[in-house]
């Protein structure tokens, strides 16, 4: 029996907030319960906020060089946890393994080196005419994921906003928190600075 029962907030995983329910994991391939989901509640989503806010005065000053070297980690720690994520989403969404790994698992490390290239090359500031264009990160990414290709959502979310200077709170789907935990397990192996990056489910 899977227990998915903690969130990743401010660097550390953390017991769900007082009044928190639990969902159940259904495995696709039987339809039996696989395992119980914690969903969190509003103080969890405050909580995870505040932690991103916090974070956020110094993720949006850091550097372009900054930003590459945690997505280059990521990758990095992504590529090391390849054949987990795979497993992980065959038994979410009952994909077939070579599916899981060659497509699923892959596409997420995709969406990071696309988005490295892209940062290597983003104009944040530029001039226009007489006016000077200035590309600045907007605040705390609520980034909401569905649970049909997980990592490529997730992927395609976080490492865009992370690129961007802002610092996120990622809710994936319930129906697929496997492949998501080890994600949240991938950036802080990576190095994430507390706060950049916070997780809850509910």
């Amino acid at each position: 029996m899977k227990l998915v029962d903690k969130f990743y907030i401010n660097g550390q995983w953390v017991q769900p907030a007082a009044g928190a329910a639990q969902a159940d994991l259904i495995d696709p391939a039987t339809e039996s319960v696989a395992g119980k989901v914690a969903m969190g509640t509003a103080a969890d989503v405050d909580h995870a906020v505040a932690a991103a806010r916090a974070a956020f005065p110094a993720w949006s000053a850091s550097t372009r060089e900054d930003r590459i070297a945690l997505l280059e980690r990521i990758m990095a720690a992504y590529k090391a946890r390849l054949g987990d994520l795979a497993q992980a989403v065959r038994q979410e969404i009952g994909a077939p393994i070579t599916v899981a790994t060659n497509l699923q698992a892959a596409i997420g490390l995709a969406q990071l080196q696309a988005t490295v290239q892209a940062l290597r090359e983003f104009e944040f500031e530029s001039q226009r005419g007489k006016s000077y264009l200035l590309r600045e990160a907007i605040g705390v990414a609520a980034l909401i994921t569905p649970w049909n290709w997980p990592l490529n959502q997730i992927a395609a979310k976080v490492a865009p906003a992370l690129a961007a200077g802002c610092t996120v709170v990622l809710k994936p789907s319930e129906i697929a928190p496997l492949d998501a935990r080890i994600f949240a397990e991938i950036m802080d192996a990576a190095g994430t600075p507390p706060g950049v990056f916070n997780m809850v489910f509910g």
